[in-house]
């Protein structure tokens, strides 16, 4: 079976892309949309979306990281027959740049793993984070992966969702939000581009582990990402907020309203399954069943 990149995901017309204060939005087909909420819920009663974050692969050794990549393959390799989609919300990698003829070798088995769900009948979606910002075209052309620069707005299954990677939404921080506008200029990439491959990479997750430790993650502050980040989506319509970037698991329900911090694929191993509508927060411990 083989899929062209420009297909929109199951069951919609086509994806919208936007940046952090103006998300892209999938639209559902215009059949689905005459057959209204109930249709619609019944006949994705059987298949999930799915949305993880933040494994950060690379950020370590190969060896160190064996287990935990196994077990994200684990994960992708259960999908087919369950899922119709997969949100990857950033920070797949810990850092990724494409070369005209070049990739991350030590990358190869998770791209496979990610093809195979494509050849499953699984659409993919990824949305670029704060590490892996720089996504080309190989994902859109070689394995039929949707890339979004910025924030998405998914409707499904009656459900109307934000989804972003979760960087540059809260207030403060002048300094990072100026360095991310000059990294992902088109001057600033194509002057990386003229670096070696056997230099830039290596060079690049360098600095990511330099930076990583340098800025030891800080406490979770739910009561302000519910006011500053998520409140201003459902004043926008929105009935969920879904982010990845804070290394947290967390979720919270009020009137109607729910927001999710999806954790990370390094220590907790969570993801977000919605299904028959409902949105819920999930470890992954191994196969169903």
């Amino acid at each position: 079976m083989t899929f062209d990149a420009r297909d929109p995901p199951l069951g919609c017309d086509k994806v919208l892309q936007g940046g952090p204060d103006r998300p892209g939005v999938v639209q559902p087909a215009r059949g689905v949309r005459r057959a209204g909420v109930a249709a619609m819920l019944a006949g994705m009663s059987d298949r999930s979306v799915v949305f993880l974050s933040d494994a950060h692969l690379g950020v370590q050794s190969s060896a160190h990281e064996a287990e935990r990549t196994a077990r994200l393959h684990d994960f992708l390799a259960s999908l087919p027959g369950r899922a119709s989609e997969l949100y990857i919300v950033g920070d797949l990698f810990d850092f990724w740049f494409e070369y005209g003829t070049a990739i991350p070798r030590r990358f190869f088995p998770t791209l496979t793993a990610l093809q195979r769900l494509r050849e499953a009948g699984v659409a993919i979606t990824y949305l670029n984070g704060n590490h892996d910002f720089w996504l080309g075209t190989f994902f859109r052309d070689t394995l039929g992966i949707r890339t979004v620069d910025g924030g998405l707005t998914v409707e499904a299954q009656g459900r109307r969702l934000f989804v972003h990677h979760g960087d540059g939404l809260v207030g403060g921080d002048l300094g990072y939000k100026v360095l991310r506008g000059i990294l992902r200029s088109r001057a600033c990439i194509g002057l990386y581009g003229l670096l070696h491959p056997d230099l830039g990479i290596p060079l690049a997750l360098a600095v990511s582990r330099w930076s990583r430790h340098s800025r030891p993650d800080g406490p979770l502050e739910p009561e302000r990402l519910w006011r500053e980040l998520a409140e201003p989506r459902f004043a926008s319509g929105h009935d969920a907020v879904l982010v990845g970037h804070f290394h947290a698991a967390y979720e919270r329900r009020e009137s109607g309203r729910e927001f999710f911090v999806l954790g990370d694929w390094i220590e907790r191993f969570t993801y977000a399954e919605l299904r028959d509508g409902r949105i819920e927060l999930k470890t992954w411990t191994g196969r169903e069943g």
